[in-house]
């Protein structure tokens, strides 16, 4: 055989010899592979590590047994908001749920549980928990949803969630806003009777957490504590209802600036216009209309963020008597006016008949002269009879006592700076009326006593 022919022989042996090495080597990866891949789509499918899909799970654990225990326990992270005029709270808190649920047990060797996100929640029973009264609610998607559950190889389960509520909360502003309100959040299977679901707080007080860091700009948080009733329904029976109780105590100081100090200080200046002389119309109605409309102001802006309730509240009392005082001290200088008024027409009247009866006045040196002196003349008047004495008045006709004639005789200087101050300080004390100077005591004692017996009341 000619050489060439063995060389092409042996070449061609060899190169079958590397293909076939190569395809081995191709098979073997290949198989390699699949065995990772395998094992782990293994670890992947939880479906068939739970056996999901061997039950059925539109029915709960236990299905035609005893009632499901499943314990809860509530973290509360935030209290928002509280609503006076809808009456409501809103909240934020971790809701967690715990129960046995034997078909989703699975074989550990390391008795480690594993923990799932809210994908898993739509395959498998999750207790059917709502909240009773709630206007609003959600559960928090950002940036995926805030739901954890976590099963351990015994079929134990803890399912977690973030919730927000707005729930109602029945106030009563009888004591506002001197007032405490007690507000309740209420969990309560939708579905599942007492004697399919058995609901309970899973550490009794403990079950309920706060953060010490929750405030509200008008609430002092007290306490929160928890309790558990059944609760009755006539068309399907017995549920067990699990309550969330916390008590707010309102805080004072901002309606003493806004809304008390305001009418304490409108009250106060209303009484200005008892030391303003009767005759100034003008200042005395402009002061007394003025506080009028500012108390008016001030109990419209309480009112419009307060529910209209039908009874009266704490600061309504406060506010409407404040009002009733400044619309008394307008209504005081009405009848002062009024009497000032008919008064005067009367003293005319009288001046006009005593100086018809009276005799002329000669003012000389050594003679005497008639006048008659009221209570309406003005202190320049007064001082033109500072050098003139007193002296005895005829008799007042029977049908006329008010009238009242002086005569008037010159008096030596010495004498006649004694008689004009004595003349002034009578001009003075006419020209104070009887109604003011009481109520300059009366007011303010009146106001004084109500507010002693309001704070010791309602504080």
């Amino acid at each position: 055989m000619p050489y060439y022919i063995k060389f092409l022989f042996l070449l061609f042996c060899l190169i079958h010899i590397g293909e076939c090495r190569k395809h081995k080597i191709a098979h073997l990866y290949i198989r390699y592979m699949t065995i990772v891949d395998n094992t782990k789509s293994r670890k992947v499918k939880t479906d068939h590590l739970l056996r999901v899909d061997d039950h059925d799970f539109t029915m709960r654990p236990a299905f035609a047994g005893p009632a499901v225990p499943v314990g809860v326990d509530v973290q509360v992270e935030s209290l928002d908001s509280i609503s006076e005029v809808d009456m409501d709270f809103t909240m934020t808190l971790y809701l967690r749920h715990y129960w046995k649920d034997e078909r989703l047990s699975f074989p550990s060797t390391t008795n480690k549980s594993m923990t799932f996100d809210g994908r898993l929640v739509k395959k498998i029973w999750v207790p059917d928990v709502f909240f009773v009264h709630s206007k609003r609610s959600f559960i928090h998607d950002t940036t995926t949803e805030n739901i954890m559950l976590r099963v351990y190889p015994d079929g134990h389960v803890l399912y977690s969630l973030r919730v927000t509520v707005t729930a109602a909360c029945n106030m009563d502003f009888s004591r506002f806003p001197l007032d405490s309100q007690t507000c309740t959040l209420e969990l309560e299977s939708y579905a599942y009777t007492d004697e399919d679901l058995m609901l309970y707080w899973k550490s009794g007080d403990e079950s309920l957490s706060t953060d010490d860091r929750i405030s509200l700009s008008q609430f002092l948080i007290q306490k929160f504590h928890t309790t558990s009733r059944l609760a009755f329904y006539s068309s399907t029976g017995w549920y067990n209802r699990l309550y969330i109780n916390f008590t707010l105590r309102r805080h004072i100081f901002f309606f003493l600036l806004q809304t008390y100090f305001p009418a304490t200080l409108m009250v106060m200046l209303s009484w200005v216009s008892f030391w303003i002389d009767r005759r100034a119309v003008p200042a005395r109605v402009s002061l007394g209309i003025t506080t009028v409309l500012t108390m008016s102001t001030i109990i419209t802006g309480v009112n419009a963020s307060m529910p209209r309730v039908s009874y009266i509240k704490a600061v309504d009392i406060y506010l409407w008597v404040s009002f009733v005082f400044v619309f008394l001290s307008v209504l005081e200088y009405a009848a002062v006016n009024y009497l000032t008024t008919v008064r005067d027409g009367k003293d005319r009247k009288l001046r006009e008949k005593a100086r018809e009866q009276s005799l002329p006045c000669t003012c000389g040196m050594s003679h005497a002269g008639t006048m008659l002196v009221d209570g309406t003349y003005s202190e320049a008047d007064t001082n033109s009879l500072a050098g003139y004495t007193r002296a005895s008045a005829p008799e007042d006709p029977p049908e006329k006592p008010e009238r009242m004639v002086v005569h008037l005789t010159l008096d030596n200087e010495s004498t006649g700076t004694k008689k004009k101050a004595r003349f002034r300080s009578f001009s003075l004390m006419q020209n104070t009326h009887a109604i003011d100077t009481y109520s300059r005591m009366i007011f303010p004692g009146s106001y004084i006593i109500f507010n002693l017996i309001y704070w010791s009341v309602y504080c």
